[in-house]
């Protein structure tokens, strides 16, 4: 069996026919040097296939599902709050946060956020080839960026953790009935008002991650693993 894996955004069912899109296609053919008759796997949130090469007809492959190898997963709800950074540092971040089981990314716009605009396609395709080199099924979803007033309105019914400069607690409570939200802040921090509002939020706990002030994306990793371990 081969180890390629592949998000296939359309339904999977046993036997059924189908071909790849041109960027799937050349990377098989061109990049992995796959031939007729070879086997990779195709994934959805529904589960992950085995599919056998059928042809390939002007660098296009066709294809048919073999057998199901996995069915649907249960995933606990992870979330990730974050204020945008540099590009390089934020796809670093993305990717990483995938691997550790993120299922939602929420951009969030505050007082000293520095960059306002997030390419959503692009971290999209990053999140997809996070799932195939990691072996998830489930695509994480990625927000529209919005405000800090907005986020906290919007989803009342959740576990916040938020990473707190300022607190010299290092223990948390994990929700099992709940989606267990990490908010990351800016470079500069959160504003007195903002810090304010999210410790007032309900549900709301605060965690020091380390007694170093840490990047962003070293933070959302470092408080991942965390939450990863007490989840599981």
């Amino acid at each position: 069996m081969s180890n390629i894996r592949l998000f296939f955004s359309n339904s999977l069912s046993a036997d059924m026919i189908d071909k790849l899109d041109k960027s799937q296609s050349h990377y098989l053919v061109k990049v992995m040097r796959v031939k007729e008759n070879e086997v990779f796997s195709l994934f959805n949130k529904n589960g992950e296939w085995e599919a056998k090469i059928l042809g390939i007809s002007k660098n296009i492959v066709e294809f048919k599902t073999i057998k199901q190898l996995r069915q649907k997963e249960n995933t606990k709800e992870l979330w990730l709050a974050f204020s945008p950074i540099k590009s390089n540092y934020q796809n670093f971040m993305i990717q990483k946060a995938t691997e550790l089981g993120v299922t939602k990314f929420l951009p969030i716009i505050s007082e000293r956020t520095i960059v306002r605009k997030i390419n959503n396609e692009r971290l999209n395709k990053i999140i997809i080839e996070s799932c195939e080199q990691s072996n998830r099924i489930n695509i994480p979803s990625i927000e529209k960026s919005q405000s800090l007033d907005k986020f906290l309105s919007n989803n009342s019914d959740i576990n916040l953790i938020f990473g707190d400069l300022n607190t010299n607690n290092k223990k948390i409570k994990i929700s099992n009935s709940k989606p267990n939200c990490l908010l990351i802040g800016p470079e500069g921090d959160y504003s007195a008002d903002e810090i304010k509002k999210i410790l007032n939020f309900k549900g709301s706990q605060s965690i020091k991650l380390s007694d170093n002030i840490l990047r962003s994306e070293t933070a959302v990793i470092s408080a991942l693993s965390v939450i990863n371990y007490l989840q599981n």
